[in-house]
């Protein structure tokens, strides 16, 4: 069995991470990933998704809070 996940779902859970983490709602983590993606920090995740794994959702959620999180 594969340890990772398609592109598609691996940004959800990065999603669902940050709002369990954070105690961010749904749709402002929802926002910080669509602009962690416009911002091309996910290139990589969809050109090789074997590094789409549970592992990096959780670093990925830390990295994405920490740089989207704190903006008004």
């Amino acid at each position: 069995m594969a340890n990772h996940m398609t592109y598609e779902a691996f940004l959800d859970e990065v999603t669902t991470l940050i709002t369990e983490k954070y105690d961010v709602a749904d749709k402002t983590a929802i926002a910080m990933v669509m602009q962690a993606q416009e911002d091309e920090y996910f290139s990589g995740h969809d050109d090789n998704p074997k590094i789409c794994t549970p592992d990096r959702a959780h670093e990925d959620a830390r990295t994405v809070f920490e740089k989207y999180g704190t903006k008004p």
